[in-house]
């Protein structure tokens, strides 16, 4: 027992992980009842913290016997014990260093308790919260993050771009010239391209751009086409172009930093190929900047998410302005908003539909969960592609970081899979002086 390690749980690894007590093989897992009782606030809605409170509440039920509050429950084969913890007197030292019992210190408390009374024993508190960490460290806790779906090493991140160089002439010359394609076997790829990858073949005098057709077992080139009025300024918006294009990729995301042109070409996109689908949605989760609510704002309820969904008009309004007012692309934008044919909404408001045929833009979706990422996708119906954008260095959520958020886990176990492509876009192109800052402030 002595080997098996103690995890002490915050309540925000449950509200972000409903299975979370299955993820820490042998070793035992406590919750404190301050945890219990925060989930207690969090069942009644329907996001995704409301969900994980409920699943996560009912598991513990299910789990539950008069041994949960002394020597805990086994929770599985190959899995430790469950134990909740009720609330005891503040230890002496922690009243030294917090005067006040709030519910982290509450959680705290046990877990500095267990590590007392038990110090042959490994006690590690288990929290999503920086802060609370910092806390747990600073009175001599071990402290962690919960990783069980983070992204181990975000330095190799799939970028979706690959650069071969000493490419024959005579195989360049092919890619320009109908079929426009090369059998994969044609070419000493090392190592072998993924389905849907971008990559830029050259060598002293020529290149091209191409990408891996795996169905078909071919390198198939890749113009540089425009959609919607927005032409492509480097090669991996033309490759992003092209997934976010092509009808047999469902699943594209777009990552990069602010002024690469994500957004912009997701939206220019879905327009060029509108008639494919039944409906065009762009959504973006409602994470308001500095943690506060948007019960701050004033105004009823389409005044306070308008701040939150002008960036994604602001895209819009950026291809209508590359129309006349009097051309009938410039017109049928309007046209399509009014018919709802075009929705640009919170992702609160798109989640619980169905999505049959539509082209579905998520936004910022490094905001988002792996699990929320999840919900989204498995809500695709028949003719539905989804694509995800979000730059995973600029994230707001207070729970989430570069490695644990939903866009970073989506690309790093979608990769490889035929119906999905992904691009890293590196350039900016707003303008020289947002690249500037982007890259130097």
């Amino acid at each position: 027992m002595a080997n098996r390690k103690l995890f002490v749980l915050d309540t925000n690894v449950p509200l972000h992980d409903s299975k979370c007590i299955y993820h820490f093989e042998e070793n035992d897992i406590v919750i404190p009842i301050t945890v219990i009782e925060e989930l207690d606030n969090f069942k009644k809605g329907n996001e995704s913290l409301n969900y994980h409170a409920r699943e996560f509440l009912r598991a513990i039920d299910a789990l539950s016997s008069e041994p949960l509050f002394e020597t805990g429950v086994k929770i599985g084969d190959g899995l430790g014990r469950l134990m909740v913890k009720v609330g005891q007197d503040f230890h002496p030292d922690l009243k030294l260093a917090f005067d006040t019992r709030t519910a982290d210190h509450e959680i705290l408390n046990i877990a500095y308790r267990l590590a007392r009374k038990q110090p042959k024993r490994q006690v590690i508190l288990v929290s999503k919260d920086v802060n609370l960490r910092m806390k747990a460290k600073a009175i001599g806790l071990t402290a962690q993050d919960y990783r069980s779906d983070h992204v181990k090493d975000i330095s190799t991140l799939y970028h979706g771009v690959r650069l071969h160089e000493h490419i024959s002439e005579q195989i360049i010359d092919r890619l320009y010239a109908p079929p426009h394609s090369v059998e994969m076997g044609e070419l000493s790829l090392d190592p072998a391209p993924l389905p849907n990858e971008g990559l830029i073949l050259r060598n002293g005098r020529k290149s091209a751009l191409a990408t891996f057709d795996s169905e078909r077992g071919q390198i198939r080139h890749v113009n540089k086409t425009g959609a919607y009025g927005i032409t492509p300024r480097n090669a991996e918006q033309a490759f992003a172009l092209n997934a976010l294009l092509n009808p047999d990729i469902s699943l594209v995301t777009v990552s990069g930093k602010a002024g690469t042109g994500k957004t912009l070409l997701a939206l220019a996109a879905a327009l060029e190929c509108r008639k494919n689908y039944r409906q065009v949605f762009m959504a973006r989760p409602v994470v308001p900047l500095s943690n506060k609510d948007i019960g701050y704002l004033p105004g009823d309820i389409q005044s306070k998410l308008d701040p939150y969904m002008q960036p994604l008009f602001d895209n819009l309004g950026v291809i209508r302005n590359h129309f006349a007012n009097s051309d009938p692309k410039h017109k049928r934008i309007g046209e399509l908003l009014d018919e709802k044919k075009l929705v640009i909404a919170p992702l609160a408001y798109i989640r619980g539909r169905s999505l049959v045929g539509i082209y579905f833009i998520v936004d910022e979706a490094q905001n988002l969960t792996p699990h929320e990422v999840k919900t989204i996708i498995t809500r695709a119906g028949e003719g539905t592609k989804v694509v995800f954008t979000g730059d995973i260095f600029q994230i707001d959520h207070p729970y989430l970081n570069t490695h644990s958020n939903g866009l970073s886990t989506l690309i790093e176990r979608m990769k490889g899979q035929r119906i999905y492509a992904h691009v890293n876009l590196t350039k900016g192109e707003r303008s020289p002086l947002a690249e500037l800052a982007s890259n130097l402030l």
